[in-house]
């Protein structure tokens, strides 16, 4: 059994974790709501340019598509686009992303597809690279700063570079979505070639200057790197969501550990003190 001396040490030692776990809440807390900000603010921007695109599409046919939007007529390469966080300490929130992941990855190797990978984030990397690792492409980390388009421009070059390269026939997106900061959903999104949405009949008639073959071949690249955006975003929104609610059960279950030690210091010592005290009494009693 323990000493009184190593459970005080112990005792110390959760005290300074909790305090580590109840300052990384704080921190987490503190930086949600400007990253759930950034996430509303650029999910009305990303809809409007699917729905844009949608609306070009109707009035474009065939052969006239551009490739972005018609695609090569294959889908027998594909490149897998995993998005998670540089940091852990947020429960199963990159795990949940890699595990969707695995499992698209899988099914297009199990239905004979050739498969390649592309990571952003650290997480990604270091958790597929030991099971996909000959099939990476590329792998970007996110830094401190919080995702630009800036910073999101050298990846979709990147892919937009390898696809009209023509190394693949399908490009797509796998991140997280948020929902609430108690929730966030693995989201698997076809990103090239472009998806176009139902109208249903229901397309408003525009007169398009230029034409609309014209404007798709400059807007489709850009959404690419606005889709991207919109992905690493929803990714800091859930991480620091998942950070706040894995901190705050560190906490608490660090201020359970250490009432549970104190209960068994306090009875250690207790023992210890009868102990003494009945050796002082047979001591005296045998004079």
């Amino acid at each position: 059994m323990a000493t009184v001396k190593e459970m005080r040490t112990r005792i110390g030692s959760v005290k300074s974790t909790q305090k580590i776990t109840k300052a990384l809440q704080m921190v987490a807390a503190a930086k949600l709501r400007r990253a759930q900000m950034a996430a509303d603010a650029a999910r009305p921007y990303a809809q409007h340019m699917s729905a844009i695109i949608s609306n070009l599409a109707a009035g474009v046919a065939g052969r006239d598509a551009p490739l972005l939007l018609k695609g090569t007529g294959s889908d027998r390469r594909q490149l897998v686009i995993v998005a998670t966080s540089d940091r852990g300490l947020a429960g199963a929130f990159n795990s949940a992303i890699v595990r969707a992941a695995r499992q698209k990855i899988a099914a297009l190797i199990e239905a004979g597809k050739d498969v390649k990978i592309l990571t952003i984030g650290r997480k990604a990397r270091d958790q597929l690279r030991r099971q996909y690792g000959e099939r990476f492409v590329e792998s970007y980390e996110l830094g401190l700063k919080a995702p630009s388009l800036a910073s999101v421009k050298p990846m979709a070059e990147r892919v937009l570079g390898l696809y009209m390269a023509g190394q693949f026939d399908v490009v797509t997106l796998i991140h997280s979505h948020f929902k609430s900061v108690v929730t966030q959903v693995p989201v698997v999104k076809q990103l090239i070639p472009a998806q176009v949405e139902e109208t249903g009949g229901a397309t408003a008639l525009y007169d398009y200057e230029p034409d609309e073959e014209t404007i798709l071949e400059a807007l489709l690249p850009q959404n690419v790197s606005v889709q991207i955006l919109a992905a690493l975003l929803e990714n800091q929104a859930g991480f620091f969501a998942s950070q706040m609610a894995a901190m705050d059960n560190a906490t608490r279950n660090a201020g359970d550990l250490i009432n549970a030690l104190t209960i068994q210091m306090n009875r250690t010592r207790q023992a210890k003190i009868t102990t003494e005290l009945i050796e002082i009494i047979a001591g005296a009693a045998a004079v």
